[in-house]
């Protein structure tokens, strides 16, 4: 694990893109935000969901968009309808991937894209993120049988990542600076690089650790694989949206405190991750305190003053 001074800095540089633009209130005399007039005028929120990102965003059995963020994103549905004065809006699904969802929010396709996607100081000037949802970062997926331990254990062995992540950075980073020589592919989603894994045409996968977690469990290959080795990033995730709309950002703000304050922050997560899923697997993974800290901050009631 970091040193904690680290991981502090990391939190508080995660604060500060995950409350990009929050904090304004929207004036009903100046009328709506882009993204807010396009919603009413249609009825409907686009909501960009990822197939293969469990607990997140995934598909169950019938291809529904199911997951923890999505349940997010659609309770920012709900009070998009109070901003907008239209509590009937519907809900659009739209498929992205990790290599086209910042561009589905720069070319209006998506309204919110509810995935797993990292905030940080190079998207934060592209995009903007709601408050903090989770805590992640990236390490290995080995064969259970393997000896690797370590990203230097791969020395000269390949490596796939998923295109268009930060992890994918990270790995790149790191082979040069460790001088690696590692052979890095690149799968087109998350599910294509396991499958890549599984066929057997990389030694390892390199993705954030819970969807590493999130993959084995889906694929009930918990006999098959393991995750392992040291963090080799810090990756906060948040819900992203278009930049430049305080009005917006503040909707997605009350959103997530009045979920703190009605104390439905904590039992929405262990929805996801301790219970069993829709689709019947668990995860098993218990709260960080940084994510239980973060939550305890959108909490602006009475109680939580006292």
């Amino acid at each position: 694990m970091r040193p904690l001074t680290a991981i502090s800095s990391g939190l508080l540089l995660a604060a500060c893109l995950l409350a990009t633009g929050a904090s304004a209130q929207s004036s009903g005399g100046e009328g709506l935000s882009p993204t807010l007039s396009a919603i009413k005028n249609a009825h409907t929120v686009r909501l960009g969901y990822r197939e293969s990102s469990p607990p997140f965003s995934f598909l169950d059995p019938s291809g529904r968009p199911i997951g923890y963020s999505l349940e997010l994103c659609e309770a920012i549905v709900e009070e998009i309808g109070v901003e907008v004065d239209d509590p009937d809006l519907k809900i659009a699904y739209v498929k992205v991937t990790s290599d086209d969802r910042i561009d589905a929010i720069l070319q209006n396709k998506i309204d919110l894209e509810c995935g797993s996607t990292t905030a940080n100081s190079e998207r934060g000037r592209r995009v903007a993120f709601s408050p903090l949802m989770f805590v992640a970062g990236t390490k290995l997926m080995v064969p259970k049988a393997s000896s690797v331990q370590q990203l230097t254990d791969l020395k000269g062995k390949t490596i796939v990542v998923t295109k268009g992540t930060t992890n994918e950075q990270a790995i790149q980073a790191a082979d040069k600076k460790l001088s690696l020589d590692l052979n890095i592919v690149v799968g087109a989603d998350h599910e294509q690089s396991y499958q890549m894994l599984v066929d057997g045409k990389a030694d390892a996968f390199a993705t954030d650790d819970i969807l590493l977690s999130g993959l084995i469990v889906r694929h009930k290959s918990q006999d098959k694989f393991r995750v392992t080795g040291d963090y080799l990033s810090y990756d906060p995730y948040g819900i992203m949206f278009r930049k430049g709309e305080p009005q917006l950002a503040a909707v997605v703000e009350r959103t997530f405190r009045k979920l703190g304050s009605n104390h439905d922050l904590v039992p929405l997560y262990n929805k996801w991750f301790i219970a069993r899923m829709p689709t019947g697997e668990k995860m098993n993974v218990p709260i960080s305190l940084q994510l239980e800290e973060a939550f305890k901050a959108m909490d602006d009631s009475a109680s939580a003053n006292n």
